[in-house]
């Protein structure tokens, strides 16, 4: 079996590079790239041969966002975006659910993920069994799902929410169902989180992101007395104790926009590692401050099983279609609902410091 090793950096390669490596080298070597260039080259031959695209998310590392990405961005954008394309197979720079949630809304595509191994500590902290028997528990309550989980738990769901618009998901179910309280899975600081924001009661899992677990309140304050005049901005997958201190919260999609918009001086992106690389190639007169966490699940993507699943048609990703026409379902029930119920940030100024849950 080939490993790429046999694709030489030629006149050629670099010309056809050239743009990408405009956009990677602050963040990539020289010497690395020789190595990249070739491959990435070949990965995009591959694609216009197969007719394919690649996902790339943005814990994606730069010469694989920036090089081979036909569509970069958050989990839930990327399967849209999958949706509406015209290629035959799509390869999923990114964890295991996300390449689930692009089968199940493009079933009839050919959907592979590079490595079988990329998971999330997240998503495998829940499954379809624990929600049917979180429902006997709680009759009547509606459940609210984050995308950031397999198939068989949207199967299960009545809607599903993102980062960006779990407060408002949640407000809207309440009312349509007439209730004061609502089931909002699977990850614990989310739920936290948006319960400080609005007056329904949150039930909430006990799942958590371990990337984003481990920032501390104590992480923020260091980097504020060392760099006074940064930005902090923070995911809402983090401690509530960590987006009191920080300047603003949202999305992986929400701190991309935050940056390009307001072009801060210095900023902090309290999230996984690689997202500053690719937010920086494209805010080249902000500083970027890195005291970030790296997913060893998104690290286990690389170019060269991206490159191998395209040339060896590997590993396709199935789901179940009685369980992907019902996951489709809770989906596409929070993509029907109206623009203005998909806000961009989270307002920490109208939040309130401490909001009990009920944790499950």
């Amino acid at each position: 079996m080939a490993d790429g090793s046999q694709f030489a950096f030629t006149p050629a390669v670099e010309a056809a590079t050239l743009p990408m490596w405009e956009k990677v080298k602050h963040h990539v070597t020289p010497m690395e790239w020789r190595l990249q260039a070739p491959l990435i080259a070949e990965i995009n031959r591959l694609k216009r041969e197969k007719d394919a695209v690649i996902l790339a998310h943005n814990y994606m590392t730069p010469e694989i966002f920036h090089g081979v990405g036909d569509y970069v961005g958050d989990s839930l954008g990327l399967a849209k975006e999958a949706a509406k394309s015209d290629a035959k197979i799509i390869v999923q720079a990114g964890v295991h659910f996300m390449a689930e949630t692009s089968k199940i809304l493009s079933p009839e595509k050919t959907v592979l993920i590079p490595d079988l191994l990329a998971g999330c500590s997240l998503a495998s902290s829940i499954t379809g069994a624990d929600v049917r028997l979180i429902k006997q528990r709680y009759p009547g309550i509606p459940v609210v799902t984050y995308v950031n989980t397999t198939a068989d738990v949207k199967a299960e769901t009545d809607v599903c929410c993102t980062s960006a618009n779990a407060v408002q998901v949640v407000e809207h179910v309440a009312k349509e169902w007439g209730v004061d309280r609502v089931i909002l899975i699977p990850d614990e600081f989310l739920a936290r989180n948006v319960a400080r924001q609005t007056d329904v009661k949150i039930i909430a899992w006990q799942g958590r992101c371990e990337v984003h677990e481990r920032f501390t309140a104590a992480d923020i304050l260091e980097l504020r007395e060392a760099y006074p005049n940064a930005e902090v901005l923070a995911h809402p997958e983090c401690p509530a104790e960590v987006l009191e201190v920080s300047d603003f919260a949202g999305s992986t999609a929400a701190m991309n926009d935050y940056v390009l918009q307001r072009k801060p001086k210095q900023v902090v992106l309290i999230t996984e590692c690689s997202m500053a690389d690719n937010v920086a190639a494209d805010a080249p007169d902000t500083e970027f401050l890195r005291p970030c966490n790296l997913c060893p699940h998104m690290k286990r993507i690389s170019l060269q099983n991206i490159y191998e699943a395209l040339a060896y048609d590997r590993y396709e990703v199935t789901v179940d279609p009685a369980i992907a026409e019902r996951a489709r379902l809770s989906v596409q029930r929070m993509i029907d609902l109206p623009p203005p119920l998909i806000p961009a940030r989270y307002d920490l100024v109208k939040a309130r410091h401490h909001v009990d849950v009920e944790l499950i």
